[in-house]
């Protein structure tokens, strides 16, 4: 899958879920998102043996969107985990890349050396905390920025102050307390995509899921989540079927630019 196809399924799906649950089954999640019209996922490395997983989910679902989530693409920081961690040791940016991740997530913003590596090959979405970093990081290669940890920036409110700031060019994908209360905001504010973790379903729920690993119910769960924002960026944006637009459709009618050659 080319790095406009990619960004095309992150846009139709408009969510991203953070795979950080070491209790489900990483396939039968995935298969859980496509039941409910979600064909992505990020693993994120803050669970066990990220590579293994991503290597699994690469070769049982071919045609589903990977990606690869936490990465820490600083050399000095990832070996002080990794001395400390041997047993599960984080993989690089250049390992999930070869493990056949679809696109690059970061809670920070990615290196230099990543954009000279990637950009233009594979969806780079790095974390960012404040206008400039958005700026910087699209203006290296980025194709969407992460707003993380969105909740503690401020939420609908931080992305609603600095979207203007950056001439709501860029498209931002908040992560980190989001939830069905506070979805609808998101999307008002411009949001095309969320970034969003199993904390969006009410915990006796997700603990159902977990205890009796009930697959179904996690798609019913995240069925309930893809219909809520498809009806909301459907009523702020009615010219635009998201189902079948194409990147250059949504790029016109949102305004949004997303670094694609």
């Amino acid at each position: 899958m080319d790095i406009k196809s990619t960004i095309t399924a992150l846009l139709r799906d408009a969510l991203i879920l953070v795979f950080n649950q070491d209790k489900l089954d990483v396939v039968k999640t995935a298969e859980a998102l496509i039941k409910a019209g979600v064909n992505n996922m990020e693993v994120t490395c803050r669970i066990s043996r990220p590579l293994e997983k991503l290597e699994l989910l690469r070769k049982e679902l071919s045609d589903f969107v990977a990606g690869s989530a936490s990465l820490i693409d600083w050399p000095e920081m990832l070996d002080v985990y990794n001395k400390a961690n041997p047993q599960d040791p984080l993989p690089s940016v250049q390992q999930v890349a070869d493990a056949g991740a679809s696109y690059l997530v970061s809670a920070a913003n990615f290196s230099d050396e990543t954009f000279k590596k990637f950009a233009a090959r594979v969806p780079i979405i790095p974390g960012c905390g404040s206008a400039t970093e958005v700026v910087s990081q699209f203006s290296k290669g980025a194709n969407l920025c992460k707003i993380f940890p969105a909740k503690q920036l401020g939420g609908p409110a931080f992305v609603k102050a600095i979207d203007p700031a950056i001439h709501k060019t860029i498209s931002l994908v908040p992560t980190g307390g989001t939830n069905v209360g506070n979805i609808p905001d998101y999307i008002d504010a411009g949001v095309l995509v969320l970034g969003g973790s199993f904390s969006m379903i009410e915990k006796a729920t997700m603990k159902k899921i977990i205890d009796e690993q009930d697959y179904n119910l996690l798609a019913e769960e995240l069925t309930k989540i893809k219909q809520l924002i498809d009806k909301l960026r459907a009523e702020k944006y009615p010219a635009l079927d998201f189902a079948t637009a194409s990147v250059e459709q949504i790029s016109q009618i949102t305004g949004r630019n997303f670094n694609i050659p």
